[in-house]
């Protein structure tokens, strides 16, 4: 049974703390990595170099959202192909435990699995923008 009183607070942690990781993600890629070194890392794996700063954009734009709580669920979805890609390019072939030599692919797992509770649940509380579903039980009308 899912208790409604506390549901949207739980949705509201997982929405904030995917968005941390996001911007923690991110900011590897900024601040060790370097954008010019992601973007060389990525090339080293056969995509396209500047891919390498859309997806940093992705992270950073997304993460804001979904701490924010601004078009929760669909930037939940359009976030999911980042990881599923982290995987196929970087992790898969390392197997499934993180702790794995270069990481393998069981957080990033957890990680869209997140995603996804996230675009079914919608913004939970405290969100700038709640879906219109959220609103609509939340109107006196």
């Amino acid at each position: 049974m899912i208790d409604t009183r506390t549901a949207p607070y739980a949705a509201t942690v997982l929405r904030v703390a995917l968005g941390i990781l996001f911007l923690a993600h991110a900011g590897l890629k900024v601040f060790v990595f370097t954008p010019a070194g992601t973007a060389q890392f990525f090339a080293s794996l056969g995509l396209p170099g500047p891919l390498a700063y859309l997806v940093i954009l992705a992270e950073v734009l997304g993460g804001i959202s979904l701490i924010a709580g601004v078009y929760s669920r669909i930037v939940a979805l359009a976030l999911v192909p980042i990881i599923a890609g982290a995987i196929v390019t970087v992790h898969g072939s390392a197997g499934f435990f993180f702790t794995n030599p270069n990481g393998g692919w069981e957080f990033l797992a957890l990680w869209i699995v997140g995603l996804l509770a996230v675009a079914l649940l919608g913004d939970g509380a405290y969100a700038l923008r709640p879906t219109p579903v959220a609103a609509l039980r939340t109107s006196k009308v």
